[in-house]
């Protein structure tokens, strides 16, 4: 008789991961749910017992690891420094790579798991042509591959994503099918540390201190009003400035060194260049010549034609056959190949 795979599955106490524990058990695998402490707050505790009673009703063993401490360092903090530094960073790259990922793979390690998975919305194949695992888009609404680029073949090649195939309707019809009780739950919001989505009023209270005022420059240079604080704006942003120019202006540069924020007209939102750091190549070493790719700058934009130029020191640049709008310090670009993803990066400069 076949010997079962054992499998460690990330429960976040949500709907994608229980129907997943759902899936991967009728396929036969042998599944322990795990739930990772990020915080000490009333939400994830609710989070924690939201996954104990769904494994309880599938029959699947369930633990807590704490990383709440690791998760400050490697996540929280970082996406407080980037904030006061000027730049929008997207918190949720950083725990894949380093807790979802980084962690959990050795966590499973530990415990003599074959695999790990997760309620991603994202395809892993493996190409026997080219004896590689493929990151890919999903084809579904809610893709997620933007935010998984920082895989490397090896953990590729041990993670699952049972839901794969299916758009969240169907998770969610599933789930009530079969009497969880998350089938409703809402959907986690986006930065999962904040507990009413004001990153604002998070990065004051973590750091004890208001965001200095400063000024507002045209792209000139010139004066032309007084900003709240350069936490509380973001590449792109028209709404919320606090002050009227006459016109729609937007946000097209954060300063950091002048404490400045530099609002321009609508088209000089759009760029055709950035420049990228902190690169991951998912299918190859990183390229000694260019290639063609499509990238996306945000999570929601859609992939568009571009050129990869690799530079030095590990950074690359992203030169678009059309301009991006709102291109920003900070936030992620990706490759992709067809649905494959290539690559990506943190963009440093546009």
């Amino acid at each position: 008789m076949k010997e079962k795979k054992k499998v460690l599955l990330l429960m976040s106490g949500g709907v994608d991961s229980s129907v997943s524990a759902l899936i991967l058990k009728k396929q036969g695998y042998l599944v322990t749910g795990v739930t990772m402490k990020l915080q000490n707050n009333d939400s994830n505790l609710k989070d924690i017992n939201d996954a104990k009673n769904v494994a309880k009703k599938l029959g699947i063993d369930h633990f807590v690891v704490d990383l709440h401490e690791e998760f400050k360092e490697r996540v929280v903090d970082p996406f407080v420094k980037d904030y006061l530094n000027g730049v929008t960073p997207n918190p949720c790259v950083k725990c894949n790579k380093w807790i979802k990922f980084g962690r959990m793979l050795k966590v499973a390690d530990e415990m003599g798991f074959d695999y790990i998975a997760t309620g991603n919305y994202a395809k892993i194949e493996y190409d026997e042509n080219q004896k590689k695992y493929i990151l890919k888009r999903n084809d579904c609404k809610k893709d997620q591959s933007y935010v998984l680029y920082n895989l490397k073949q090896e953990q590729l090649s041990r993670i699952l994503f049972p839901i794969s195939n299916f758009e969240k309707e169907e998770i969610r019809k599933i789930a009530k099918e079969n009497d969880l009780t998350v089938f409703n739950k809402p959907d986690s919001q986006d930065i999962c540390f904040i507990k009413n989505g004001n990153h604002v009023d998070f990065i004051e209270n973590y750091t004890h201190r208001k965001s200095p005022r400063g000024d507002f420059l045209d792209e000139s240079g010139n004066k032309i009003g007084e900003h709240d604080g350069i936490i509380k704006y973001t590449i792109g942003q028209r709404k919320g400035l606090g002050v009227s120019f006459g016109k729609p202006m937007f946000v097209i540069e954060i300063d950091k060194e002048k404490n400045a924020v530099i609002l321009g007209a609508e088209e000089s939102q759009y760029k055709d260049e950035l420049i990228a750091d902190k690169v991951n190549f998912t299918l190859f070493d990183f390229p000694t010549e260019e290639m063609k790719i499509k990238a996306k700058t945000r999570y929601k934009s859609k992939p568009a034609e571009a050129i990869l130029i690799p530079l030095e020191n590990g950074k690359v640049k992203i030169k678009f056959l059309n301009k991006q709008k709102s291109i920003t310090p900070g936030q992620s670009v990706v490759f992709y190949q067809g649905d494959a993803v290539v690559g990506g990066g943190i963009i440093v400069k546009s």
